[in-house]
């Protein structure tokens, strides 16, 4: 896909499974269940959409996915199913490898969008998994996940940022800046304090990344929001500001954690917005 001059493509990492209850909030089971049927363990499916960019002079990657550093007991926990390192599937869907990648960016640090930032080495030291690259994150999620705070501790996990420190390949950056000229990012509370959402605006369109403020194309409905958000009811306020934007301006939508249709439109029908093709 091209919006304008700017090469766009979805590089999904893997499938991995979430509590549903956690997921959907206060949303009753009985509901959301319809769309998204949960194992045996009440979890469901869930994969990590992240956008790869391909400009005149960058490759860039918008997120890095959760990685391949967990051990087995981890793996069963959160059901990560990979078939395939991150590194075949990128190169698969661009021609490129981790090594050609120019910038990465990071909307927050949480292990399931910057696991892959790092890969493991034999001695046991994660290490930069793009190694010519510079890597993006605001100053204040870099802040808040050396500090993190009981409710999402467990969320932060240093061996996917303290290595590009030592590389020298970390940048800190505002809270909102521009990456490259159409490409900026945002900072919105909701899911979290320091979150940013990525907006892509070329050729006379516009592609915008909620990250986790909707995760799912399930997500959708303004009430279906996550147990994990830390500021639950802010997140309904930016839906309510931006779903109408999106159907109205006909955003392309990237659902960071949708399995089957990360990427779609959005239209509106008696109140109710729904997905249609890209």
């Amino acid at each position: 896909m091209f919006l304008g001059d700017y090469r766009i493509e979805v590089i999904p990492d893997t499938e991995f499974r979430l509590d549903g209850g956690a997921m959907f909030g206060v949303v009753p089971r009985v509901l959301w269940e319809r769309g998204c049927p949960p194992d045996e363990l009440n979890r469901i499916p869930l994969n990590m959409n992240c956008l790869f960019i391909e400009t005149p002079g960058e490759r860039i990657l918008v997120e890095t996915g959760i990685g391949e550093k967990w051990t087995a007991k981890e793996t069963s926990m959160y059901g990560i199913s990979r078939k395939q390192p991150f590194a075949e599937t990128l190169f698969e869907k661009t021609g490129f490898g981790p090594e050609d990648i120019s910038i990465v960016v990071n909307t927050h640090l949480h292990f399931d969008h910057a696991g892959g930032n790092t890969i493991p080495h034999p001695t046991g030291k994660a290490v930069p998994q793009f190694r010519n690259a510079r890597y993006f994150v605001s100053e204040s999620e870099l802040d808040h996940a050396e500090n993190p705070h009981e409710r999402d501790r467990a969320s932060y996990l240093p061996e996917n940022w303290r290595p590009l420190q030592e590389t020298g390949q970390l940048e800190v950056k505002p809270d909102s800046y521009e990456v490259v000229e159409g490409l900026k990012l945002e900072q919105i509370r909701g899911h979290s304090e320091t979150m940013q959402t990525v907006r892509l605006t070329r050729g006379g369109q516009t592609l915008y990344g909620f990250a986790d403020l909707v995760p799912t194309r399930h997500h959708l409905p303004l009430p279906w929001i996550m147990g994990y958000d830390l500021y639950p009811a802010e997140t309904l306020e930016v839906k309510k500001r931006l779903l109408p934007r999106a159907v109205r301006e006909n955003w392309i939508c990237l659902f960071y954690h949708d399995t089957e249709m990360p990427l779609c439109r959005l239209s509106e029908t008696d109140g109710r917005v729904t997905t249609t093709g890209v």
